[in-house]
């Protein structure tokens, strides 16, 4: 199983600056991607804003927005930052798409929470356009450049409109970030919906974590603040933070045992030392 690393783009109050370094270091360590969380309503950094400094300052590693609330953004809009960031990383993109349900989030004028499910399948059809080279805005150029690719798409979320979005546009689904029994259900959900889609092979799926190795307290509490808006939920999250080696071994393993391939350790902190921690102990 592949083991990716999360940025710390929604930590609270995170230090904008440590992004880059963060994924040069991610990079160098072997981690197999790195993956993002993504709100508007929170003090931290913007996936896309995220994404575009890891872009630049790696090479091989691979991309992933875990997940992106697609919804809350004009999908023309939202195509052309993606197309953006994925050309400037040489195609290491894959985007894990969210429908959002927090009103918050939802801060671009006719972009609310009300029909955004519709919203976003309109939105999808409007992604593959842009990437193929449709004009812009109804006038004679493309928004985007010549050779722009179709950026693989992963899909988040519980409801069966997800799992049928999934297999029908998707290549995967991305678990939420809670302990591998309570993610098997979903994990399964997104295999059944690929067979009754008639596609071939499975879909990739990915499981998230949270860990917190260097202080623990914190990383909880920063966990337990990003998902106070659902206090059940977050107390769930904040308390399956892996803050020990064990912790951490024990949800590679349940993981693995649930097939997924790939699973990604979202950080509690923004402290660098966390990635050579994280390191030493999956590699």
């Amino acid at each position: 199983m592949k083991i990716g690393i999360g940025i710390p783009n929604q930590v609270r109050d995170v230090r904008p600056e440590v992004i880059p370094e963060w994924a040069r270091l991610a990079e160098e360590s072997g981690f197999s991607s790195l993956t993002t969380v993504g709100r508007y309503a929170y003090p931290g950094v913007s996936e896309t804003v995220a994404l575009a400094g890891a872009a630049a300052v790696t090479r091989r590693i691979e991309l992933i927005s875990g997940v992106l609330l697609a919804a809350t953004w004009p999908g023309a809009l939202l195509a052309k930052e993606l197309a953006g960031i994925d050309g400037i990383s040489g195609g290491r993109l894959s985007v894990g798409i969210g429908s959002g349900q927090r009103p918050d989030d939802f801060v671009a004028d006719g972009h609310g929470p009300a029909g955004r499910g519709a919203r976003l399948d309109r939105d999808l059809e409007t992604y593959r356009g842009i990437w193929r080279g449709d004009a812009a805005g109804g006038g004679p150029n493309p928004a985007v450049p010549a050779g722009t690719r179709q950026i693989p798409l992963l899909f988040g979320g519980f409801a069966p409109a997800v799992m049928d979005r999934m297999a029908r546009w998707g290549q995967g689904y991305i678990g939420a970030s809670v302990p591998a029994p309570m993610a098997a259900p979903a994990f399964g959900a997104a295999r059944e919906a690929w067979a009754r889609a008639g596609r071939d092979g499975a879909p990739r799926l990915i499981a998230l974590a949270y860990f917190a190795l260097g202080d623990g307290e914190t990383g909880r509490r920063n966990v337990q603040d990003y998902y106070s808006v659902a206090p059940d939920l977050a107390g769930v999250v904040a308390g399956a933070v892996c803050d020990t080696p064990a912790k951490v071994k024990e949800a590679v393993a349940s993981f693995t045992d649930l097939g997924v391939d790939e699973i990604s350790f979202n950080t509690g902190t923004d402290d660098l030392d966390e990635v050579r921690r994280l390191a030493d102990i999956v590699f």
